[in-house]
Order: structure tokens, then C-alpha cells, then sequence
């Protein structure tokens, strides 16, 4: 496994790079213009209390936009896969707490958001355990980023004059 991994870590970072990238960018891109939705949405979970909701949701879309950047163009990539792994492991939580709760909520991922009605129950808890296998998948993507930021395509290199990308 360490062979592979020496052989293709290169590609294997540019892919985390632009997958965990994309995602932010995606989700970051679709909220960042509708910020009273992105604030409803963080209220919805109902975690923190509403004035803070708010803040959080009109400023977590510039934080994914801003990460996203430095992941695809590959600047700072350990800070931005740490921060990235972060955001994930918050969304793994926030997500397993609704669910534990027994909320039924939009999780506002890629826009939108709030409450749905209990009708879309069974479709909603589903929906909940595929949105934290994503963001563990994500996750695992920005831990390997963290522990190997090098690759491909990216703006920062390695500091080690000998080592190949």
C-alpha cells in the first residue's frame, strides 16, 4: 500500500485537492448570495442560539468559497485541509445531532434549508446518513491533504529540492 501510494500520491492529492475543492466552491458558491437562507439554514439545526445562527450563516459561505480556493489552486494546502476537515467533522456532528434529535431538517448543504414537513420522514433520515458519509468521505480526503499536500498542479511545492511531483 505504501508503494502505491508513493507511486500515485501525486495524482492522488490533485484529485482530493480539486474533490474537496469543488464541493466547497459548490456549496459555498450556492449560499453565498442567498445569505438570509444560509442563516436559516444554521438556525434550523437549532445548536446554537439564533442571533449566533445568523452569523454563522452568513459568513460560513465565504469560508468554504475562501478554502475552496486554496485547495483547487493549491495554496496553503495543509492549513486549508485542516480547516476543511474541520468544517466537516462540524457538519458530521451538527447532522448526527438533528438526527438524534429527531429534527427534520434540510441540512442547507448546497443551499436552501429550514424545516420539512413530517410526511418526508423516512426520505429525510435517509438523506441524513448519506450527507455524513459524504462529509466523512470528505473528511478522510482533507486528512490525507493534511498529511500529504504536495501534488500536482499546485502553486506551493514541496520544500524538499530532491523530491519529485
Amino acid at each position: 500500500m505504501k508503494a502505491l501510494n508513493l507511486k500515485y500520491q501525486g495524482i492522488l492529492t490533485l484529485i482530493s485537492r480539486l474533490v474537496v475543492g469543488a464541493v466547497l466552491l459548490i456549496a459555498g458558491g450556492l449560499k453565498a448570495f442567498v445569505p438570509a437562507e444560509a442563516a436559516s439554514a444554521v438556525s434550523a439545526y437549532k445548536i446554537l442560539p439564533t442571533q449566533i445562527a445568523h452569523i454563522v450563516g452568513y459568513a460560513l459561505p465565504w469560508l468554504e468559497i475562501a478554502i475552496a480556493l486554496l485547495l483547487i489552486i493549491g495554496i496553503s494546502i495543509r492549513m486549508a485541509a485542516i480547516v476543511a476537515g474541520g468544517i466537516m467533522i462540524l457538519f458530521i456532528g451538527a447532522i448526527a445531532s438533528v438526527w438524534v434529535r429527531g429534527l427534520l431538517i434540510d441540512c442547507g448543504c448546497f443551499g436552501g434549508g429550514g424545516v420539512i414537513d413530517l410526511s418526508k420522514a423516512a426520505a429525510v433520515h435517509r438523506t441524513y446518513a448519506l450527507e455524513i458519509a459524504r462529509d466523512c468521505g470528505l473528511a478522510l480526503m482533507s486528512l490525507y491533504l493534511y498529511f500529504f499536500p504536495y501534488g500536482l498542479l499546485s502553486v506551493e511545492k514541496s520544500a524538499l529540492p530532491n523530491e519529485e511531483i
